[in-house]
């Protein structure tokens, strides 16, 4: 504790960090991924993201990375747009959010042996609506899509 109190048992949740990539094309398109996860047991919709891998130089590295294998998508402009923390109590990992503008399909995607996932384009102006409506449902993502949106110019309140 900030007073030198200890507090016996506490746990900290060790993970490496994590990216999330908000990719837009130049049609105003958002590259999205739809995939299984086992935790809620269902499909759900999300943004191309990933682990920052020891290899990688850093955050920027791993989303350009990303975004390439689970999409065949890739761009030229990056911008980190926040940097969030699943829990401060009890993880000591963050995601870093990035927006990559003007992407363009390059390739096909390149997963790996336990990924299956669909690459879904969307248009930007239903990305809120989809975050609204639970479609996106991962919690980070929604806050990365409150990033993005807030460096377009497009976030709205109602």
């Amino acid at each position: 504790m900030p007073d030198g109190r200890e507090v016996d048992p506490y746990y900290v949740l060790e993970y490496p960090d994590w990216v999330n990539v908000v990719a837009v094309t130049e049609s105003e398109e958002v590259v999205l991924v739809r995939q299984y996860r086992h935790g809620v047991a269902r499909v759900v919709l999300e943004l191309p993201s990933g682990v920052v891998e020891g290899s990688d130089a850093g955050p920027l590295e791993t989303a350009r990375r990303e975004l390439l294998e689970e999409t065949g998508y890739t761009s030229d402009a990056f911008r980190l747009t926040g940097v969030l923390s699943a829990n401060p109590a009890t993880h000591n990992n963050l995601t870093h959010c990035f927006l990559a503008s003007a992407c363009r399909k390059v390739a096909e995607p390149r997963l790996d042996d336990i990924e299956e996932l669909e690459v879904v384009v969307v248009p930007l102006d239903r990305l809120g609506g989809l975050a609204r409506e639970g479609a996106l449902l991962q919690s980070l993502h929604v806050g990365s899509v409150f990033f993005a949106l807030a460096e377009l110019g497009r976030l709205q309140f109602r």
